[in-house]
């Protein structure tokens, strides 16, 4: 599913909480400039730009597919992972590191 920035008006898909194009922060409803520093988030600079990564939040993935009936039964013998998603609002490129705990 899509939702639409109120800030800028791009596409962004419903998972993300913060915008990839202005930085628009969902949770927050507000622009977050790329300096503000928040708990258990890196600074971390584009390979590319050599601008900071703007934190997306954080994801959980999982190995395997639900199948059937039991599809739910089965979801509790996958590996399950999670990581924390950055994104350069210049290039776009995308990052994943181990949350900081």
């Amino acid at each position: 599913m899509i939702k639409h920035c109120p800030n800028c008006q791009a596409e962004i898909e419903e998972a993300f909480e913060m915008c990839w194009n202005c930085c628009y922060s969902f949770t927050e409803e507000r622009v977050i400039e790329t300096g503000e520093a928040r708990p258990g988030v890196r600074n971390i600079n584009c390979l590319r730009c050599n601008i900071p990564l703007v934190f997306s939040g954080n994801f959980k993935f999982h190995e395997g597919v639900r199948t059937g009936v039991l599809g739910n039964l089965f979801e509790l013998f996958v590996n399950r992972e999670s990581f924390d998603l950055y994104i350069c609002p210049k290039c776009g490129k995308v990052e994943f590191f181990t949350p900081l705990i």
